[in-house]
């Protein structure tokens, strides 16, 4: 008797494997894009430096994005990421640890897109800051814990069935440090008729890790002899690390924004030419002189990158070179009016302005660094 012949196994078609909503994210990846296009070539101020003639110094004023800080380029580009990698559709929960700019921005453009957005910060987080994220349209998620924002931040993205944009772990593959009108690109265009259009350095500091990334590895891949210098506030492990001490810190950065306890996934240190520690009342007092030399207000990672900008300077001036230097405006000062800005409270945590008023002084008017 005949055996019944093999059959193949059926082939089970299931459709579409599901993704989120495709012409959602096409009107998504729009708003986006033009969002960019408005907002993302921002001026480069040029600043006089009475004793340092022979240096031309430069500053990128981020603080005019629309949600006030550099970090709106970092937010729109994370929300792309997420987007482009099918993890961001029109009901997807986006969560971020953060309690600064980044959220802000972020709550911005959730808004935007019309979906619901949720940061992850310590309970001892200022009602200020609290209240620049709700303006937003964010929602604040408080822990007890600072050491316990991620791992919380993670637990409520699973949770919701959402997304955690990670912008320490993100930060350097979200932005495409080829070009496509990143700030490296932008800067360099806008150098470009500048008596020294090829700076010397770039100055910037390191809070995610993610622009001395972006910028640290345009320059090699324009095959340009810029170098990149990141300046780092007290308590940070970026230094130690860019140094060969990669252990986590004991105590969080004092200046807002810029540099963490632990070494962030997106900070690069093979891309760094130079690191320099700048102390918590350096950075104070140089956003301060920065506002008395120039009418601009700033924040105190500002403070942090003028100071180390015109260390630099100094230095250059010192040994007859010529060149350009370019740093960040990285925020709006009038978000520091309560702390930073406030006499009574910078007298409260101990922080003396005046040593350090003097070296910007005579850096500023003589090109001589005493610090």
């Amino acid at each position: 008797m005949a055996s019944d012949p093999v059959r193949p196994t059926p082939v089970v078609d299931t459709g579409v494997r599901r993704e989120p909503d495709r012409a959602w994210v096409q009107e998504a990846i729009r708003k986006l894009r033009a969002d960019a296009r408005r907002s993302s070539d921002t001026h480069l101020i040029k600043v006089e430096l009475p004793g340092c003639d022979r240096i031309d110094l430069y500053l990128k004023d981020e603080s005019t994005h629309p949600t006030g800080s550099l970090k709106h380029r970092l937010a729109r580009s994370l929300f792309l990421y997420g987007l482009c990698n099918g993890q961001i559709g029109p009901s997807t929960t986006v969560v971020e640890a953060s309690s600064g700019s980044t959220a802000v921005s972020e709550a911005h453009f959730a808004a935007m897109l019309g979906v619901p957005f949720v940061a992850v910060m310590a309970e001892s987080t200022s009602p200020a800051k609290i209240a620049l994220i709700e303006r937003e349209g964010g929602r604040c998620h408080l822990v007890p814990d600072p050491t316990a924002v991620y791992d919380e931040a993670r637990r409520v993205a699973a949770e919701s069935g959402g997304i955690y944009l990670d912008q320490f772990s993100n930060a350097e593959r979200a932005t495409d440090w080829r070009g496509n009108n990143n700030i490296a690109e932008s800067i360099f265009e806008q150098m470009a008729l500048e008596r020294h259009p090829v700076p010397a350095w770039v100055v910037v500091g390191a809070g995610t890790g993610g622009t001395s990334a972006t910028i640290g590895r345009y320059v090699r891949y324009q095959a340009l002899d810029t170098q990149v210098c990141v300046v780092d506030p007290e308590h940070s492990a970026f230094l130690p690390a860019w140094q060969g001490d990669g252990e986590a810190r004991l105590e969080p950065s004092r200046i807002e924004g810029i540099g963490r306890a632990r070494l962030e996934p997106s900070f690069l240190p093979l891309v760094v030419d130079r690191m320099l520690g700048v102390p918590d009342c350096a950075s104070i007092a140089a956003m301060r002189f920065l506002r008395e030399r120039t009418g601009i207000s700033a924040g105190p990672s500002t403070g942090t990158n003028i100071y180390g900008a015109l260390r630099l300077a100094a230095e250059m001036q010192a040994a007859g070179e010529a060149g350009s230097i370019v740093s960040l405006v990285c925020d709006r000062g009038d978000r520091y009016d309560s702390t930073y800005n406030s006499d009574a409270w910078v007298a409260s945590r101990g922080h003396a302005l005046e040593p350090y008023a003097a070296v910007l002084a005579a850096a500023w008017d003589t090109g001589t660094w005493t610090g």
